[in-house]
């Protein structure tokens, strides 16, 4: 009997996790399935950019994984049961329900609304691409001198605000932020961040926690009103909550708590990789949510899950958080380096440079998942098996 990997999620850490196992492990020994809610796969680096109305590239999972071994279930997951090792489905086909002997959770992230009023019913968010579909379409109803406000001062706010006023130039675009924009940055960061936001004529409203948001406006502290025909909400990600009402050992975030190797602590079949994941770095500190994270974490989800399986000893791989690389529009960027602490370095790279890096390492991560099983060896490895007490052939 196929040992049955199931890999929930085809974002950045799950679509390459499954191409990473199947590039590994013999297809005579395992059964890989892939549950995704759409049938592309998302770089959700660029909605940002799909919302300002650029051109993106549609990549179909059926493509990605044909040839590969990898099965695609288009489904939608509702339940997770990891006693019974199954996993709960609908779809296309209705509901269904599919076996696991390993589970590798990578159902990502979605905005979190922080139960502010309005925000699920007025704001547009670029977490996914039906909502960034759905606020470009909104942008380009918007004659001259609409305004847009996009609400958090995170990466995702800071490169949202900043495409959408280079891109167009007839709006009026601010961004509300609870704190001071850019201060985790070093000095010169934050000043190159600064001059960046008056060359495109965006509007900062620094200390400025949004209470309420109402057609055509949102409600600061305080009850100030701020002008808004779209407001973009960008405030922070949340997780779902399958994780934890599966009985799933998770963080106060929802995060499934895992050990080094990605484990969950309190299942051992189960893993975790990207935002999903409450992982401790090598530096003390959880990992934050960000395409960095996910690759660290994929790639040492799948290092210990081929170990276990295959009877290897497990490595370790990196879990270092670098830094931060923000867009600041298609011609300029800052990428910020972090120390030990997570930390601003003094040093930081910006300008056209910083962009080209920017645009070369989205570009290197949307052909890897066009790719995933570029490298393939001739011969993978089997698996490490012995008889279970039912005499059904189970990974050692």
């Amino acid at each position: 009997m196929k040992h049955r990997i199931v890999v929930l999620g085809a974002g950045y850490a799950g679509a390459f996790a499954a191409g990473n196992l199947a590039r590994r492990l013999s297809p005579a020994d395992t059964e890989i399935t892939v549950v995704n809610a759409v049938p592309d796969f998302v770089e959700r680096m660029r909605l940002h950019q799909v919302a300002s109305g650029q051109e993106f590239v549609v990549r179909k999972l059926a493509d990605i994984f044909a040839g590969t071994g990898v099965r695609l279930r288009l489904a939608r997951v509702t339940g997770v049961d990891p006693e019974r090792g199954t996993v709960a489905v609908t779809g296309e086909d209705g509901d269904g329900e599919l076996a696991y002997d390993t589970l590798l959770y990578a159902l990502g992230s979605s905005v979190a609304h922080h139960d502010v009023p309005g925000v699920a019913e007025y704001a547009f968010d670029v977490s996914g691409l039906s909502s960034a579909l759905r606020l470009r379409e909104r942008l380009a109803g918007l004659g001259e001198g609409g305004t847009v406000l996009v609400v958090g001062e995170g990466l995702t706010g800071i490169e949202t605000a900043t495409e959408f006023a280079e891109s167009r130039p007839d709006l009026s675009v601010a961004l509300a932020a609870r704190g001071e924009l850019g201060a985790w940055l070093s000095p010169k960061a934050r000043r190159h961040l600064r001059q960046a936001f008056c060359r495109l004529g965006i509007t900062v409203h620094e200390h400025t926690g949004i209470e309420a948001v109402e057609p055509g406006r949102a409600i600061a502290a305080g009850g100030t009103s701020l002008p808004a025909d779209v407001t973009v909400w960008s405030a922070g990600f949340a997780v779902h909550s399958i994780a934890a009402a599966a009985g799933l050992e998770v963080a106060g975030t929802g995060q499934i708590v895992v050990d080094r190797t990605m484990r969950s602590v309190s299942h051992p079949d189960v893993y975790a990789a990207g935002d999903c994941a409450y992982a401790i770095g090598d530096n003390g500190w959880p990992l934050p949510m960000s395409c960095g994270s996910a690759g660290y974490t994929n790639m040492q989800a799948t290092a210990a899950i081929i170990a276990r399986l295959t009877g290897s000893e497990v490595p370790t791989t990196g879990l270092k958080y670098y830094g931060n690389h923000i867009s600041l529009g298609k011609r300029d960027a800052i990428f910020q380096m972090v120390d030990g602490d997570v930390r601003s370095k003094s040093w930081y790279l910006g300008g056209r440079t910083a962009a080209r890096l920017k645009a070369a390492i989205l570009t290197g991560a949307g052909w890897s998942i066009a790719h995933p099983t570029f490298g393939m060896p001739k011969r993978r490895r089997r698996l490490a098996t012995a008889p279970d007490r039912a005499g059904v052939r189970v990974a050692a």
